[in-house]
């Protein structure tokens, strides 16, 4: 082994410390960048696999009742290639074990063929076999729910008559990758499942021999579904087509490429920060090195190593640390990528999975890293390359002690003189102290940016469930009923106030801008379900006009006063045109709402309702859900406390995982940051601080000047990096500010406490490190002349 190297090694050893922590912070930086793209582009790969393979439809046209000559029509569409009919339903059932009503959507199954789009996966048990009308196939997230086995039954409401279906298989859909029921925000796969039974069997129970109410096709390559999506809207109207829409529409794929689109999105912001701080814990690590080694790089030199030697030096000590952290960051990235993947898969019911090792990602993440790292310690190889030996033989000069003016301009004389130290140390080195506090301050401000999510979601929750809608129960009904069986659904066993509404799907026109939604009709005189105005305090709607979602009127680029094209999607469907006459806040959906009495007239029809919200006596709830279970009419029934508990679990899930992670890599940037900057002060000032001891400080008082300035800069770093928390959180809000959901901006005080104690203990961590370091430092060594 060549002297040189026996030298690096040396070095190493003596700042093993410093360097492993360096190592963990590009480690982390590229374990979060293996992880977050190798997961997106096993994710990618296995549900693009997954559409292919299962052939997972690209248009989905839904309407009322259609004749099967219709199918002829829609495959003649220009672009048009395959086409497949079918009927949908939803149904109320009735799950043994579970005390209220659950929903269920039926799905017909062709008997005498293989289905050639949205192919099942079976998972257990068997397909289905013809002229058994009873037996059905459920999705597996609802059969595991409810622990359900081939041979298990349940019953259904099906057009009025409750039936015991028999379950034969456990299937997986691309269609259903994530299964949301009638007015979830979430799933919930105990109370929502998605149920295949034969189409004659779905025929006879519903009188639709002959139709279907559902086509769905994919598109020859190239083809502009937009177009396909306008004629298959003209073909369907007068068979009550509400709106067709592309695959990229369909909700389940929207929540799978949402997720998708965040993992992107951390894999491009997360690593970064992390190489970001390591440039700096290189540079001030090799500026140190660089400083306290002048005699022996004189030296090198006196004895013919030639500059370039001198640099290539330092040059390896940096690129054995980088390397060590990218080894360790490639390893524990591509073992939590193919953990997180796995639990995405068995998250959305993929039916196998394709972990993608993309060499790409390994070479860009290692060529980053140490260019990221070279460029850190460039500045202190270029000074020790520079050097000349003369110099580099004598020691540097003495550093420039004076009162600073800030200690002028604060007054502080009347500090004590360990203080004035601290300050005057911090002081000096403006660069160090700043970079050092900006490293601290990204820690504080990373932890912020994510646990924020979970203040956001306790507000949306308390929005929609507690001051928009606060029914305890919603029925939604099968039919369009008059307003007068509200008096029916009042009788029912513990209800306590009940109150109408209907819904009117429409399309929106304003100028070129145009939007598919329900208009909900609410009583004037409604208290559940009660739009929120400005400030999120309730509002009486008007007596005429629409009111719109904020979201909404900037969909549409209208305001108040504006006027609206209404094309109505069922019954006679008018045009109308209506008045934008309020604006409300809503966090989820693109709601517009109207006065019931209002719409009932514009719509030149008798007062008619499709639902109710209620409000019921919870001692009651039990006797009030076995009614529901035996009512025809009710085709969907929604329970707050159900929907609350589903949405909240699915959430911290979800979050939990991120939010431990990031806990993880906050701290080790911290812990990193301040460590070095530790050491690397208790490098300089060794002479200093024995000298202080000698004179009669005690450890103590040697350790408040060392680790003093280092809390002088934590405290620093603590209201900047919630000052950059705040920011980030703010562009992830604005980055989820989509039709279907959006996230409020909300930040509590314990969010800033928790992500302050973290650091803080972090940071208190390796400041016990360091002070054990000097208690142990040798007093006669230190303070030996080094010239």
């Amino acid at each position: 082994m060549t002297p040189i190297n026996r030298k690096i090694l040396r070095d190493l050893w003596r700042i093993k410390g410093q360097a492993l922590a360096i190592a963990l912070v590009i480690g982390s930086g590229v374990a979060t960048y293996i992880m977050s793209l190798g997961t997106l582009y096993s994710l990618e790969e296995t549900r693009d696999a997954y559409y292919e393979r299962y052939r997972f439809a690209q248009v989905f046209a839904p309407l009322k009742r259609a004749p099967q000559r219709l199918k002829a029509d829609i495959a003649d569409i220009a672009g048009v290639k395959t086409v497949e009919t079918r009927i949908v339903k939803n149904v109320t059932l009735d799950i043994p074990g579970l005390s209220e009503p659950a929903s269920g959507r039926l799905i017909s199954l062709p008997e005498t063929r293989e289905q050639t789009l949205n192919v099942l996966h079976l998972r257990q048990g068997r397909l289905l076999a013809p002229g058994r009308p009873d037996e059905v196939l459920v999705n597996e997230a609802f059969a595991l729910a409810n622990e359900f086995k081939p041979g298990n039954t349940f019953a259904a409401i099906i057009n009025g008559h409750k039936r015991t279906l028999t379950i034969v298989g456990v299937v997986l859909s691309p269609e259903y990758v994530y299964a949301l029921g009638p007015g979830a925000l979430m799933p919930d796969d105990q109370r929502f499942g998605i149920i295949w039974m034969e189409e004659k069997a779905l025929e006879a129970a519903f009188d639709l021999g002959g139709s279907f109410t559902e086509a769905s096709m994919t598109l020859e390559r190239g083809v502009d579904a937009s177009e396909v999506i306008a004629a298959l809207d003209r073909m369907t109207e007068k068979f009550g087509g509400i709106r067709a829409y592309a695959q990229k529409d369909q909700i389940s794929n929207w929540f799978v490429t949402n997720e998708i689109n965040q993992l992107r999105a951390m894999g491009n912001v997360a690593p970064p920060l992390f190489l970001g701080i390591a440039a700096f814990l290189l540079h001030i690590v090799a500026s140190r090195l660089v400083e306290t080694e002048r005699q022996q790089i004189g030296l090198l030199k006196a004895f013919g190593y030639s500059d370039g030697n001198v640099a290539w030096l330092y040059i390896k000590l940096v690129l054995i640390i980088v390397i060590f952290g990218i080894v360790t960051g490639l390893a524990f990235g591509t073992w939590l990528g193919r953990g997180m993947t796995e639990l995405y898969t068995e998250y959305f019911r993929f039916p196998f999975l394709y972990y993608i090792i993309d060499g790409s990602i390994y070479i860009t993440a290692t060529l980053i890293s140490i260019t990221v790292g070279l460029a850190g310690a460039l500045t202190s190889v270029w000074r020790a390359q520079r050097l000349m030996p003369a110099v580099a033989m004598t020691p540097p000069p003495p550093t420039s002690y004076q009162t600073f003016w800030v200690e002028r301009l604060l007054r502080l004389k009347t500090l004590s003189e360990p203080s004035r130290m601290i300050l005057r140390h911090s002081l000096r080195w403006p660069l160090r102290s700043g970079l050092s506090v900006l490293g601290t301050a990204l820690a504080v401000a990373i932890l912020i940016s994510t646990i924020f999510f979970l203040d956001s979601m306790d507000r949306l929750v308390n929005v929609q469930f507690f001051q928009t809608q606060r029914q305890d129960v919603m029925l939604h009904f099968a039919d369009a009923k008059s307003a007068s069986s509200l008096s029916e659904v009042a009788r029912l066993p513990g209800v306590l106030i009940s109150e109408p509404f209907r819904s009117v799907p429409t399309r929106l026109v304003a100028g070129h801008w145009t939007n598919y939604e329900n208009i909900i009709g609410l009583a004037s005189d409604a208290s559940m379900f009660r739009p929120l105005g400005d400030g999120f305090k309730p509002m009486k709607l008007p007596a005429e006009g629409l009111v719109l979602s904020k979201k909404m009127a900037e969909v549409l680029h209208v305001g108040l006063g504006d006027i609206i094209t209404v094309e109505v999607k069922e019954g006679r469907r008018p045009v109308l045109k209506v008045p934008v006459t309020a604006l409300v806040d809503e966090y989820i959906a693109t709601p517009v709402y109207m006065d019931l009495a209002a719409l009932n007239r514009l719509l030149g029809e008798d007062p008619v309702i499709t639902g109710a919200t209620l409000r019921i006596d919870k001692t009651r709830a039990a006797e009030l859900y076995r009614e529901l279970k035996d009512m025809p009419s009710v085709a969907a029934v929604s329970i707050r406390e159900v929907l609350v508990e589903s949405f909240r679990k699915t959430i911290n899930d979800n979050l939990g995982l991120m939010i431990d992670f990031n806990i993880a890599f906050a701290s080790i940037i911290a812990f990193g940051v301040v460590y070095n900057s530790a050491r690397i002060s208790l490098s300089e000032r060794s002479r200093e601080l024995a000298s202080l001891r000698v004179l009669g400080f005690t450890r103590g008082e040697a350790a408040y000047i060392l680790l003093g300035e280092l809390a002088l800069l934590i405290v620093a770093a603590l209201p900047l990096g919630s000052g950059i928390g705040y920011g980030l959180a703010s562009l992830w809000a604005e980055s989820m500010n989509t039709e279907l959901f959006r996230i409020p901006l909300v930040l509590n005080r314990d969010t800033f406490a928790l992500a302050i104690v973290v650091v803080l203990v972090a940071a208190a961590i390796s400041g016990l490190v360091v002070r054990r370091k000097l208690d142990t430092m040798d007093l006669v060594e230190a303070l030996k002349t080094r010239e």
